[in-house]
């Protein structure tokens, strides 16, 4: 599979910015029209995708493909509807005294920045292409988006889509391997989104540099979460349950590892576990219970896990219908809980991204920040508790992408919040009006008075007495 090679991809490029200059200044119509076709798409064609990425799984829940992928991008793309208007306005900036009160005036125009990749991933296939592209269109711009070669089924249906509704100038998918993939990361967009891990992120941001393309840059990490003593550990456990198994753990904001009250770490576990039963009752023929995407994936997770037992650590799977894997081909792998884990364990090295979950302990609160601290920057950080001070203090002394409080995944949901990471998970967000600007121009205007402002402050040769008393004007401490 693959339409990619480079001349192609130089021609798409041009088609798309030779359009978008011929048609500058575009209304804000057209660009809801653009939106507007992307939810048709959807709407039209939304259980089909869901249909094509249960394929490329081997076994993906119809219904939370739905809600994740689909009604998501949808719901998002309404989101930009609402508020591009008023995201776009132009803002009316202050010129330092005196200028303002002699007629200067100064502006920020919110411009498109031309044509913007998109390089998304196999795990979440629709939702993280068509929802940032949603927010590309809204800011004015054209698009260009390779999809991933892991979800083959996905990438070529939502090829066919999006030349059935947009015109190759607007909007066009490029299919293909790694190959491909790099060459599209080399180009010279305008801008570029990237979701993916922290190493490809870095070769992705490399290859960009070269034609010196600011980049999007939604990473990964491990995502901790904080037990407080306070917290409701029968919700608590059933809601890290649900964040960890959605998608067999395959999203980059899963919660990767848990830290609980050293007294506290068996009822912790045994309320994740609790969680699982009422869940997933059996986990084989269950269609709400997600395959792992490949082999190779799968092989990583299982050596993942032999590597920590190999350590020392306790391994617990979490298995309500005690059913066999070990004769299963699906690729299903059920909650493995990690007791005893150590730094030098594979599980607590890497984002796990899968249904692997590590457990830590802490005496004291500032343990559990120390380790946090101790750590790259993660995507998300998730606290549970109602112990207000205490809350405060792991948000303030902690760093992160983005906070959920007394619950997994949800604050990415909020369209209205910006989204992203923060040092090795990521760099730039979209969602919120933070988005509409990542893929804006914010250009500077000002307008000068009739009166001479250069001369007036002595700022023009030969320099004399007004240049000397602007400059001791300014010198005077605050």
């Amino acid at each position: 599979m693959g339409d990619g090679n480079k001349s192609e991809l130089e021609r798409v490029l041009k088609v798309q910015r030779d359009a978008f200059t011929t048609a500058r200044p575009e209304p804000m119509e057209v660009r809801k029209d653009r939106i507007k076709r992307g939810i048709a798409l959807l709407v039209d064609h939304g259980e089909d995708l869901a249909r094509a990425m249960s394929a490329d799984f081997g076994s993906r829940s119809f219904e939370a493909t739905m809600v994740t992928d689909i009604t998501s991008t949808i719901g998002f793309g309404k989101y930009c509807l609402k508020n591009m208007d008023h995201w776009a306005k132009t803002q009316k900036r202050s010129p330092r005294f005196p200028l303002g009160l002699l007629g200067a005036k100064a502006e920020v125009r919110y411009e498109p920045k031309g044509v913007i990749g998109i390089l998304s991933p196999w795990n979440f296939p629709i939702q993280l292409s068509l929802s940032p592209l949603m927010q590309v269109l809204a800011a004015g711009n054209r698009s260009m988006i390779k999809p991933s070669e892991f979800t083959e089924a996905t990438s070529e249906l939502t090829k066919n889509l999006i030349q059935q509704y947009y015109n190759e100038d607007e909007v066009a998918v490029i299919t293909g391997g790694p190959e491909v993939a790099q060459a599209f990361s080399g180009l010279p967009f305008d801008h570029l989104v990237f979701t993916g891990s922290t190493q490809t992120g870095a070769k992705v941001m490399e290859a960009a540099a070269k034609n010196l393309v600011p980049v999007t840059l939604e990473l990964g990490g491990k995502s901790p979460v904080v037990l407080g003593r306070s917290a409701d550990y029968e919700k608590a456990g059933e809601r890290i349950a649900m964040g960890k198994m959605m998608n067999a753990g395959q999203i980059c904001l899963a919660p990767d590892y848990m830290i609980v009250p050293e007294e506290r770490e068996e009822a912790a576990v045994a309320a994740v576990q609790l969680g699982v039963h009422h869940m997933y009752p059996t986990l084989l023929d269950n269609d709400d219970y997600s395959s792992v995407v490949t082999d190779k994936h799968f092989d990583r997770l299982q050596s993942m896990v032999e590597d920590a037992r190999g350590k020392g650590a306790e391994v617990i799977e979490v298995n309500p219908g005690d059913e066999d894997f070990s004769g299963s081909n699906a690729r299903k792998m059920p909650l493995t809980i990690l007791r005893n884990v150590t730094d030098d364990m594979q599980a607590m090295q890497e984002e796990i991204f899968g249904p692997i979950l590590p457990v830590k302990t802490y005496s004291q609160t500032n343990e559990a920040i120390d380790y946090i601290n101790g750590r790259d920057r993660p995507l998300g950080l998730y606290y549970f508790g109602n112990d207000k001070a205490e809350r405060e203090e792991v948000l303030t002394r902690t760093i992160s992408g983005g906070v959920t409080v007394n619950d997994v995944l949800f604050h990415v949901s909020v369209e209205d919040l910006p989204f992203g990471g923060v040092g090795p998970s990521g760099m730039g967000s979209y969602h919120g009006p933070e988005g509409f600007r990542e893929f804006s121009h914010a250009r500077a205007v000002y307008t000068q008075p009739k009166i001479d402002i250069a001369k007036l402050a002595g700022l023009r040769p030969p320099y004399g007495d007004s240049a000397r008393k602007t400059i001791a004007r300014e010198m005077k401490k605050v």
